[in-house]
């Protein structure tokens, strides 16, 4: 399962702008995409400790 959310962050941070059709020449979008996955990771790794 964490390789499939691997696989799917890495396709949308490299390539969501083209497949979801939306701008982003600040690159806010892509900091968001890496914090929630970031921020899913930390609490992940919380629940399980």
């Amino acid at each position: 399962m964490a390789g499939l959310a691997v696989i799917m962050f890495i396709a949308l941070f490299a390539f969501g702008g083209e497949l979801m059709g939306w701008r982003d020449p600040d690159g806010q979008v892509q900091l968001a995409l890496f914090m929630s996955f970031l921020f899913g990771i930390i609490a992940a790794y919380r629940a399980r400790g």
